[in-house]
């Protein structure tokens, strides 16, 4: 019987896979909706842990940052600006955005800007006055588990674990993955 190769399928796929749905059933427990906390999971995993704590560094820091811009933003265009005229968002997002671009700087994660930029245009362009805040706490809060659920699920199974595991199954072939030595001592 010939086996079937499914392109990309290896540890990572595998493992974020794993994280996504295991994140999701946590949330099905608790009434939650998963969403941004799966979206940090795949964000968050790497294909080892230095790249997890990388990816999903950027992914939280981002969105924390964003998301305190954008409540400082949204809640001067509120109260000072009454809400009365969508173009007053144009200098607070441009403001947000050099600030964003600073702090991602300052706290050494240039990787933040992006994820920071998405959160912040849609607390600004996408999100209900009476919810900007709730949302933007809610969004940071599922964020940070999902990539603290990808870091530890990273240190839990090894990359090499995870390979051999996927090999007995049948579903990979070890033969085809080459690691030189300093890729598998950096694997937790």
């Amino acid at each position: 019987m010939k086996k079937i190769k499914i392109p990309g399928f290896g540890q990572r796929g595998f493992k974020t896979a794993l994280t996504t749905m295991l994140c999701a059933f946590l949330y099905a427990l608790i009434g939650r909706n998963p969403t941004f906390a799966c979206i940090g999971v795949i964000f968050g995993m790497g294909s080892n842990l230095k790249d997890s704590i990388l990816n999903g560094g950027n992914r939280l820091i981002g969105t924390i940052i964003g998301g305190f811009l954008g409540i400082g933003l949204f809640t001067i265009y509120i109260y000072v600006f009454h809400a009365s005229n969508e173009f007053l968002l144009l200098p607070l997002l441009g403001i947000g955005t050099l600030l964003l671009v600073s702090l991602s700087l300052i706290f050494k994660w240039p990787g933040a800007v992006q994820p920071g930029g998405v959160v912040l245009c849609i607390i600004l362009y996408n999100t209900a006055s009476e919810l900007y805040v709730t949302y933007s706490l809610n969004r940071m809060f599922d964020t940070g588990v999902g990539v603290v659920l990808a870091i530890v699920i990273n240190v839990i199974f090894s990359r090499t674990a995870v390979n051999q595991f996927l090999h007995r199954i049948g579903l990979i072939n070890l033969d085809e993955y080459s690691f030189d030595e300093s890729e598998i001592k950096s694997n937790v």
